[in-house]
């Protein structure tokens, strides 16, 4: 597939469980057991097609596109996890919510969930199907890095992925760091 990005392989994983489907992008070929670049993205349609302001979501996609594509190899899984896993009707429940005034952990736990629902174990299985399993993950998010380490996946190298804030996202990015415990130090608090 070419993209204004570069050129990746597109490879979508059907996942027996939910019925989701998630993608794979690949860029080049590794040896068994070489560090890898990878990027576990989890869907976001307000950000990633609509490119809403609120979030860093796109941005990130964006950026860990162009990352591979200068690399010349890596993965981007595509997994179908809206909204941290809640979903896209419930994630606009949370918007609403978050416009009276609640954070987005406040929201997604007013709204009967977990701050974050999501299980990386299928993607765990597609990056092994894809011959990953020493990872330079990029990620700011420190439940990933654990969620695969959990599925037997060694991280090598965290790689910064950090998107530049605007005044629409910057309490949810302030939030993402201090309530969920991201790497995110562009934000001030």
């Amino acid at each position: 597939m070419k993209c204004q990005y570069g050129t990746f392989e597109l490879i979508a994983y059907g996942d027996k469980t939910t019925g989701d489907t998630h993608l794979a992008l690949k860029k080049g070929n590794w040896q068994p057991g070489e560090p890898i670049l990878v990027r576990v993205h989890s869907s976001c349609d307000t950000g990633d097609i609509l490119g809403s302001l609120r979030c860093d979501c796109g941005p990130q996609l964006h950026a860990a596109m162009s990352r591979i594509e200068q690399e010349g190899k890596g993965l981007l899984l595509y997994m179908r996890q809206e909204g941290r896993g809640i979903g896209l009707v419930n994630k606009l429940k949370a918007y609403k919510l978050q416009e009276q005034g609640f954070d987005t952990v406040e929201a997604n736990e007013k709204l009967g969930f977990k701050m974050d629902q999501r299980d990386y174990g299928i993607g765990a299985q597609i990056l092994r199907d894809l011959g990953a399993s020493k990872l330079r993950l990029m990620t700011n998010n420190p439940k990933k890095r654990i969620g695969l380490i959990g599925y037997g996946l060694e991280i090598v190298e965290n790689v910064e992925i950090e998107i530049n804030p605007n005044e629409h996202n910057e309490f949810y990015l302030l939030t993402k760091r201090d309530k969920m415990g991201h790497d995110i130090l562009k934000v001030k608090s």
